[in-house]
This record gives structure tokens, C-alpha cells and sequence, in this order.
């Protein structure tokens, strides 16, 4: 059988699966994933965290990576880190902003 194709979809997905050990929430549900890019079994994730002085920007850094290396066909993975544009609330899921209250 083969393996899936890699898409952005599948590493979204995979992501889904790193929660933000402050909130709880995963990091694709609090709008942390700004972009993802894939060039052959190379995936690029852009993203941020919810505060630059984030304590834990190295643990969510590695969970990411481990997250979608665990995808068939990833070879490499890049998480870039970034802080333009800033993250808001707002770019959170509805489902997100339920749980954390905001309304």
C-alpha cells in the first residue's frame, strides 16, 4: 500500500496534535500556525507563540518538529519562529476562543 501523499492538510492535521502547555489548546486551534510549506519530503512551518517572552518556546518548538515528523515522506523539518504579525485572539478558532472565554 502507499504511504499518503504529504500535504499541508495531513501536517495541519498532525499539528492539531501539539497543545500548548500553558492554555491546553493545540497550536493550530490558537491561530499559532501561520503558514506551512512542503518541498518534497522537506516541511517548513511558520509560526509563533502567543507572547515573545514565551518560557516554553523551545518544548512547543520540538513538539512541533516531533509532530510532523512522525508523517510519512518528512525527511527534514524547519520551524520557523516569528513575530510579525503579532498574535492575537482573534486569530483563534471559535472553538478556541469558547474555551478560553473569549466571546
Amino acid at each position: 500500500m502507499a504511504a499518503s501523499p504529504l500535504t499541508e492538510d495531513a501536517v495541519r492535521e498532525a499539528l492539531k496534535q501539539v497543545v500548548d502547555p500553558e492554555l491546553g489548546i493545540n497550536v493550530v486551534d490558537l491561530g499559532l500556525v501561520y503558514g506551512i510549506s512542503i518541498e518534497g519530503g522537506r516541511v517548513h512551518v511558520r509560526m509563533t507563540l502567543t507572547a515573545i517572552g514565551c518560557p516554553l518556546a523551545f518544548m512547543v518548538n520540538q513538539m512541533v518538529d516531533q509532530a510532523v515528523r512522525q508523517l510519512p515522506g518528512v525527511q527534514e523539518v524547519e520551524v520557523e519562529l516569528v513575530w510579525d504579525p503579532p498574535w492575537t485572539p482573534e486569530r483563534m478558532s471559535e472553538e478556541a476562543r469558547a474555551l478560553l472565554g473569549f466571546w
